[in-house]
């Protein structure tokens, strides 16, 4: 039996430290926080947080990749609970400096080849 896969990119295994801002449709924060990724790829992260995160806002991520800082905006795409009273979301990157997506996919290259 095969599986259709819906992803567009491959993921990554990948533990990395987040800080996140979620935004209202008025551009307010309206929450903040700290979570971690659990996998990476070209379009987006699985992020792992300790609070839910409303799948009607924004969210806006600062990720250390390594060496280097980047921010990236999405869109929760889904947001469920997790393991050991965690909460998982899925995160599709919205537009993003050519810079920033460079380091991105340097990242992915260096992991996938480990």
């Amino acid at each position: 039996m095969t599986i259709n896969e819906r992803r567009h990119h491959p993921r990554i295994s990948a533990l990395n430290l987040i800080s996140y801002n979620c935004i209202d449709e008025t551009e307010q924060i309206v929450a903040q926080g700290m979570g971690r990724t659990l996998n990476v790829s070209e379009g987006g992260i699985l992020l792992e947080t300790h609070t839910p995160i409303d799948p009607k806002n924004t969210i806006a991520l600062a990720i250390g990749l390594e060496d280097d800082l980047i921010d990236i905006k999405g869109k929760v795409v889904f947001s469920i609970s997790g393991k050991d009273e965690k909460f998982e979301a899925g995160i599709e990157f919205l537009e993003m400096p050519e810079s920033t997506f460079d380091i991105l996919k340097k990242f992915i290259k260096a992991f996938s080849e480990q």
